[in-house]
């Protein structure tokens, strides 16, 4: 017999095998034959039963199912069934992620059985063939839906439409009758959603819940990012009337129940752009010469209770959206930009931290309560870091908010060089106790009246910057310390240790460009790592090595059960200091407040599920964020498609390379079958694409020249034309 007849045999009789299971497992209390078990998996002709004979009589005697009548089989009730999450890939093939296996389960096309990404599902895992290394197997039920929305253009046909959804990993269309189209026309985007799924379909059945406009119009757009992640970006009317029925006003009677401390020189720093101020710093000399330094937060949870409609939606959202044009906000706008909103030369309900810190920055007292503020001056961060630079009472006209230069007194001038100094010790005494830096570059746009995108500039992190990053770490690590160490239920934000081989492979990859870390002990990993981050500051190569860096560590997540927060070097950290725009931060009031009340430790139970929600919400607001800018930053490349630009290859795949615009850091792919001048092969050790015949490279961290070839709004998604690398001189 032939190689080719010997290899097409083989695969067949793992066709059998994998048909038996199949069969077997998905009717456990049931019995068939062989002629059953060959009509269910398509077996018609005599070799094919033979051999499904010869595999259920050697499947029998290897006890891997069981005989229970004379030429009746069933399966051998096992532990090979497990629990998992689905993550589709492009081509309709699936992985099943298991907690309870150490690798994933590879799951075909054929055998995802209507499951979709992101579903719970419970997959059956096939015993291992020889000599294989993955964990293959099916789906067999669908424990719980991760979504039924979708969003979609519609396609119109005579009595009926389909839905052609947007995202590459939804492998199906969606099918809706006539009475379902509602008021949407051929080409619109909209979002569907599945109600049915009939057992002989080929694609579930839906009815389309909202028009959201024509496809590639800004609005339409931003929309369908939102609907994508099942995020809202409006309020429902009946917590819009409970918003704005609430009595904001300051009263005497609640004063009073507070800790006054409006005639303290109190003042906020804030992005140029910010609408809502929910943190103020204030600052005063103590008689023994130490500093009370008061970090001042919205006093939300004064106005969001605990069972009404207002708090629902606010958990439910859990957290503010950021998008590029828009902020999608947690709480209606009289709170987060009017009530909750520290706003200067108004008085506000706060809950704060107050400490009294000596010269060093060692923290000699400490107080937590509700109090009332009075914000004598609101500044942007380009403001206090003029101050910082020049030492100078005076803010100059190009930085200021008001376009004029201005005056400030001595006071304030004095506060925020003595908060300056504070800081950088605070950050030293941080970085010195194993706090990674990650300062990674934000791109931003600017923009015209109508959203179009005009220029593209990054967002540097200064002293300004890092004097309110340093006090509002200083509030969340002493509130989670104050409460933890009383061994109360607590909502936590830690951060787990980085993954040793995520670290090596990121060391893999560093060292292309020269840098190394050194594995000796955890401390030495951080020292290098910090080293590293350093040390790529304003190269070429600095996004991709701070992305690869954030990549290789462990997600940031809330929950009750306190590991530390590895990337801070704190052993106790919370989130006090956001409650506008993050939920955990009002539970955390909440907890805070029970507890200095001296309530008992609160349903641990109940407040994991509300973590678990939490950072679930956390992690769609942030796909949405970065989708938004994937969207601008291909928008804004559509008005340069005759530019040349200079690149950096950001990643190789064996479809392509990726290349991140060095001047405005938008990446785009060049496809491999567009690389003419040789057959490009993927070499996966050395991250890149090899010419067969030229032996010519195009490796991570190469830079390029390249031309915007296509650009895809819908899809988001950029490609380029390759032109040459930096070092040639000609095409």
């Amino acid at each position: 017999m032939s190689r080719k007849k010997k290899r097409a045999q083989k695969h067949r009789i793992n066709e059998i095998t994998k048909g038996i299971f199949s069969v077997l497992e998905k009717n456990q209390s049931q019995t068939f034959n062989y002629k059953q078990i060959a009509s269910k998996i398509g077996i018609i002709d005599a070799n094919g039963r033979n051999q499904l004979i010869k595999k259920l009589v050697e499947l029998k005697e290897k006890k891997k199912i069981q005989e229970v009548e004379r030429g009746k089989y069933q399966a051998i009730p096992n532990l090979n069934y497990y629990t998992g999450v689905v993550d589709m890939t492009g081509r309709g093939n699936a992985y099943v992620v298991c907690e309870d296996l150490e690798d994933d389960v590879f799951v075909a096309s054929n055998m995802v059985n209507k499951a979709l990404h992101g579903d719970e599902v419970e997959v059956y895992v096939f015993p291992k063939r020889r000599n294989s290394t993955k964990a293959e197997g099916e789906i067999t039920k669908i424990i719980k839906r991760k979504r039924t929305t979708f969003v979609g253009v519609v396609q119109m046909q005579k009595n009926f439409a389909f839905v052609i959804p947007s995202d590459h990993r939804m492998y199906t269309d969606i099918f809706v009758p006539k009475n379902k189209i509602g008021e949407a026309e051929h080409g619109d985007k909209v979002l569907v959603e599945i109600n049915d799924w009939p057992e002989k379909a080929d694609s579930p059945y839906g009815k389309i819940i909202k028009v959201l406009g024509k496809p590639g119009e800004h609005n339409t757009e931003i929309h369908a990012i939102l609907a994508e992640y099942g995020l809202p970006y409006e309020f429902p009317a009946d917590v819009e009337h409970f918003a704005n029925k609430l009595d904001t006003s300051i009263q005497a009677d609640e004063i009073r129940k507070r800790r006054d401390m409006r005639d303290v020189l109190t003042f906020t720093i804030d992005p140029r752009d910010a609408k809502d101020f929910d943190d103020a710093l204030s600052f005063r000399i103590l008689e023994n010469g130490n500093y009370e330094i008061g970090i001042h937060i919205a006093d939300v949870s004064h106005y969001v209770k605990p069972g009404t409609v207002l708090d629902e939606e606010a958990y439910t959202r859990a957290t503010s959206v950021y998008l590029v044009d828009r902020v999608v906000p947690m709480l209606p706008e009289i709170l987060s930009n009017g009530a909750c909103s520290l706003r200067p030369n108004e008085e506000k309900y706060t809950f704060s931290a107050v400490f009294e810190v000596d010269e060093s920055a060692e923290i000699k007292d400490k107080w937590f309560g509700r109090t009332v503020t009075y914000s004598d001056k609101r500044f942007a961060y380009e403001e206090a870091q003029a101050i910082i630079e020049s030492e100078e009472n005076t803010v100059p006209e190009e930085v200021s908010l008001t376009g004029e230069a201005y005056q400030i007194n001595d006071e304030i001038k004095e506060a925020i060089l003595k908060l300056d100094h504070l800081a950088k010790k605070l950050r030293t005494k941080r970085m010195g106790a194993g706090a990674i830096s990650f300062d990674k570059v934000e791109v931003k746009f600017r923009l015209d009246e109508q959203s179009n995108p005009i220029g593209v500039y990054f967002k540097e992190a200064k002293d300004a910057n890092k004097l309110i990053e340093e006090f509002m770490l200083l509030a969340n690590r002493k509130v989670a310390e104050f409460i933890g160490k009383q061994k109360k239920t607590f909502v936590y934000r830690v951060h787990d240790e980085p993954d040793e081989e995520k670290l090596m492979q990121l060391q893999g990859i560093i060292k292309k460009f020269g840098y190394s870390l050194d594995f000796k002990t955890q401390k030495t990993i951080n020292n290098s790592l910090n080293q590293l981050l350093e040390e790529v500051q304003g190269k070429k190569e600095q996004n991709l090595v701070d992305t690869l860096a954030i990549r290789s560590m462990s997600k940031a997540a809330y929950t009750t059960q306190n590991i530390g927060h590895y990337g801070l070097a704190f052993n106790y950290y919370t989130h006090f200091t956001s409650p506008i725009r993050r939920y955990p931060d009002v539970m955390v009031h909440r907890l805070l407040q029970y507890y200095l009340e001296g309530g008992a430790s609160a349903n641990e139970e109940d407040y994991e599920k509300k973590c678990k929600h939490s950072s679930e919400m956390e992690s769609l607001a942030a796909n949405a964020e970065r989708d938004s800018i994937k969207y601008m930053q291909i928008r804004y490349m559509e008005d340069h498609k005759d530019e040349t630009f200079l690149g950096v290859i950001s990643g190789v795949t064996e479809w392509g390379i990726y290349v991140e615009i060095i001047e405005n850091k938008c990446e785009g792919m060049v496809r491999t079958r567009d690389i003419k001048d040789d057959y490009y092969v993927f070499d996966e050790q050395q991250y890149a694409l090899v010419g067969e015949q030229t032996k010519n490279r195009y490796q991570l961290g190469d830079e390029v020249f390249v031309k915007v070839k296509a650009t895809d709004l819908m899809k988001r998604h950029l490609d380029f034309d390759l032109l040459r690398k930096k070092e040639e001189t000609s095409y």
